[in-house]
């Protein structure tokens, strides 16, 4: 029989999460007893900040100078800064899907946190290079190794807004998006 502090809830505001995962049609645990595992539940708890969701941009600043920073030419530049991509993210726990979907291209980031791997950045500025993903705090912040100096981004939620700064070689581009599912 599960004790009584077991059995609370997993649909609380600080499960937001599981209620993402529920949403999706996903098998949830229901309370956490159900847990199957003990590193889903020490995830469940220790999660710094839910970024589940379907994310529309407001502002994108300085993103011209950023894509010039990365060499990007100026017919795919020009398109670019025209669009005002969306941010669709699954979260569970230290693994994150980040897909950024426009009508021109989409790129798709599936990552580990803590982890480094080779991020292929085909269609964005055709490089390779060695990513790394952390929890600073409330804030991810990745750093991007490779042919370009400085590269990486920082991403944290305000109330219903999340916030993203990429950088490289010391250009930023600071983009807003606002949480509408």
């Amino acid at each position: 029989m599960a004790r009584r502090d077991q059995q609370r809830s997993l649909f609380s505001p600080a499960a937001g999460f599981w209620g993402a995962d529920r949403r999706r049609g996903n098998a949830v645990p229901q309370t956490v007893s159900d847990c199957t595992y003990s590193k889903e539940l020490y995830n469940w708890y220790n999660m710094p900040v839910d970024f589940n969701g379907y994310w529309k941009m407001l502002s994108n600043d300085n993103f011209e100078e950023y894509l010039k920073a990365l060499d990007v030419n100026i017919a795919v530049r020009k398109i670019a800064t025209l669009l005002k991509p969306d941010k669709d993210i699954i979260q569970n726990g230290d693994h994150m899907i980040i897909k950024t979907l426009s009508t021109f291209k989409n790129y798709i980031m599936e990552f580990d946190i803590g982890k480094e791997f080779e991020e292929d950045l085909t269609g964005v500025d055709d490089r390779k290079c060695m990513t790394t993903i952390n929890w600073e705090g409330d804030k991810l912040v990745c750093v991007q190794k490779g042919e370009k100096v400085g590269r990486g981004w920082t991403q944290w939620v305000e109330g219903d807004e999340m916030h993203l700064e990429v950088r490289v070689e010391g250009v930023i581009c600071k983009q807003v998006f606002k949480k509408v599912q």
